[in-house]
């Protein structure tokens, strides 16, 4: 899915989503949460690896939300890996080349399942440990072993990491995703308390941050806990939200358009660096 997450390199200070923010990060962070990210990457310059890189972000992430884009986004992220000199930038890019050919393969676009497990291994070997982005390559690779592998206990490993590493550093975007696909795996398993409870904390942090083109999968996965009125309350708002932002993310339209959907998280909402 993200689906979702924070877009972790950024060009200037910040990511938008605090005040004192560089006024930059802040506008492309009010597009980018309002699903308009073509405007948002249209805002950055790819002059510097940092910059080329995020302009990459925000395009592969728009491909999770939308299944379209991917020729772009393939463009985008050519130019950020020509720019990667520092084991971080290629680390960082080989990420993201990870994170496009996951999505590619999850939307049946093409099976890049060996490139997206190659690239994620190229980044583990780039990324130090202790760096902000090994969260995010925790995430994913939990994703992977989710929705590619079928392995539900890696993924639930590398979704832990990944949480412990968001919370270190910070990253409130990331730790809602990572929330909510732990609540996921805790749902299936049928530890309804458990996935409340992550699923609540998901939609908070998602609703704090004003990030809408997350609150309404948010909302619809807490609604698989609740009981009625609650649970048709809640979908109505994701309904709302879904219209709002013009039917994204698309792969949320065919549990909005039943009673109940199925008890897990759609695959495609990662973070993007979420």
């Amino acid at each position: 899915m993200l689906g979702e997450g924070n877009v972790a390199h950024t060009a200037m200070s910040g990511n938008g989503t605090t005040a004192g923010d560089d006024p930059l990060q802040t506008a492309v962070w009010r597009l980018r949460s309002r699903a308009c990210w073509a405007d948002a990457a249209a805002m950055i310059t790819p002059t510097t690896p940092a910059a080329a890189l995020q302009r990459a972000s925000l395009l592969v992430e728009r491909c999770l939300y939308t299944e379209a884009g991917w020729e772009e986004a393939e463009d985008a992220l050519r130019t950020a890996e020509a720019m990667a000199h520092t084991d971080d930038e290629r680390g960082a890019a080989a990420c993201e080349r990870g994170y496009l050919a996951y999505a590619a393969t999850l939307f049946q676009v093409r099976d890049r399942a060996d490139e997206a497990r190659a690239a994620l291994g190229r980044a583990a070997a780039l990324i130090a440990p202790e760096a902000a982005g090994r969260a995010l390559l925790d995430f994913r690779r939990g994703l992977i072993a989710e929705n590619l592998t079928r392995s539900p206990q890696a993924a639930r490993a590398a979704y832990r990491r990944a949480h412990a590493g968001a919370a270190a550093h910070a990253d409130p975007l990331l730790l809602s995703a990572t929330w909510r696909h732990l609540a996921g795996l805790a749902l299936r398993e049928g530890e309804l308390a458990e996935a409340r409870h992550g699923f609540a904390e998901s939609l908070r942090i998602r609703e704090e941050l004003g990030y809408l083109v997350g609150t309404a999968p948010a909302l619809v996965s807490l609604a698989e806990t609740e009981e009625e009125p609650e649970a048709s309350r809640l979908r109505e708002e994701a309904r709302r939200l879904f219209r709002l932002l013009g039917g994204v993310p698309t792969w949320l339209a065919g549990q909005l358009g039943r009673a109940s959907s199925p008890a897990r998280v759609p695959p495609a909402e990662g973070a993007a660096s979420a």
